[in-house]
């Protein structure tokens, strides 16, 4: 599978379209906006060396007296530093989107927990059973605290 389609318009890409679309597709494309995002990284560094070997192909030409084959190579060069910066800006687009997704599953994640116990919670007052509601209300707790540790670990 590509993962980094350049210049071309891919809907499904990232899963918007797709059918099934649950957590574990989130995920998946999670995944793959990340892989997507070093491919991105990679072809940035591709350039660069491709401007460097530019870089030297117009020294060459230069020493030999060759002005218009050193402008051609420069233009080459400019052309290649210019694909190394898109590169990394779509880069950076690409890794503030899946870090945007990825809060967004973690968010789902306790939100699907917090209404699992919230459900008990409901089943569990009814019968006025003591220890499962002391059970319950422990889960509860737990997952008040998980919802803590995530909301510090995306803020920072």
């Amino acid at each position: 599978r590509e993962y980094a389609t350049m210049g071309k318009s891919n809907p499904s890409m990232f899963g918007l379209f797709s059918k099934g679309s649950g957590s574990k597709g989130i995920e998946d494309e999670l995944m793959n906006l990340k892989l997507a995002a070093k491919q991105l990284q990679r072809e940035s560094k591709k350039s660069e060396k491709e401007m460097d070997k530019s870089k030297n192909l117009v020294r060459q030409a230069l020493d030999k007296g060759k002005t218009d084959i050193a402008r051609e190579y420069a233009t080459m060069g400019i052309l290649h530093k210019k694909q190394s910066a898109e590169y990394l800006r779509l880069a950076v687009r690409t890794e503030a989107v899946a870090a945007k997704l990825e809060i967004a599953v973690k968010t789902q994640k306790v939100t699907s927990s917090m209404s699992q116990v919230t459900k008990a919670m409901g089943k569990v007052m009814s019968s006025m059973d003591l220890p499962k509601i002391q059970e319950i209300m422990d889960k509860f707790e737990k997952a008040f605290e998980d919802a803590d540790v995530m909301s510090s670990t995306v803020t920072g």
